[in-house]
C-alpha cells in the first residue's frame, strides 16, 4: 500500500474524505462538489501546482477519478487510517537499554 509522505499531500487526502462525507453510511465512493484547484490549494496551504501533482498521484494510484467533478476512492481513506497509524506508532518512544534489561525483572517480582 502507498503511503503519503508529504504533509501537504496528506491535507489534501483529508480535505477531499472530509469533501465526500466518507463517514456518512452509504456509497463507498462519492462525488465531491465542483471545486478549484486553486481553491484545494488554499484550503491546504500550498500551491496548485502541487495540488495538481497530488492528484495526478492520487490517480495514478486509484483513490480518485475525475473529470470534471472529482469521485473519492474509500482506498483513500484506508490509505491515510493506515498512514496515521504508522505516525503514531513512530511517535511511541523506544526503550532505553536499561528499561529493556529491567523488563525481566519486574516481571519475575511481580505477585500474581
Amino acid at each position: 500500500m502507498a503511503g503519503l509522505f508529504n504533509s501537504s499531500e496528506k491535507r489534501l487526502a483529508r480535505i477531499l474524505l472530509l469533501m465526500a462525507e466518507f463517514s456518512k453510511p452509504g456509497e463507498p465512493e462519492m462525488l465531491i462538489p465542483k471545486i478549484s484547484q486553486e481553491t484545494l490549494a488554499d484550503m491546504i496551504g500550498t500551491t496548485r501546482s502541487r495540488v495538481s501533482f497530488f492528484m495526478n498521484r492520487f490517480r495514478k494510484l486509484g483513490f480518485v477519478e475525475y473529470n470534471g467533478r472529482i469521485r473519492v476512492h474509500k482506498s483513500l481513506l484506508n490509505v491515510i487510517l493506515h498512514d496515521h497509524l504508522q505516525d503514531h506508532n513512530a511517535e511511541r518512544p523506544a526503550l532505553s537499554t536499561t528499561a529493556r534489561a529491567a523488563m525481566p525483572k519486574l516481571k519475575k517480582n511481580r505477585p500474581d
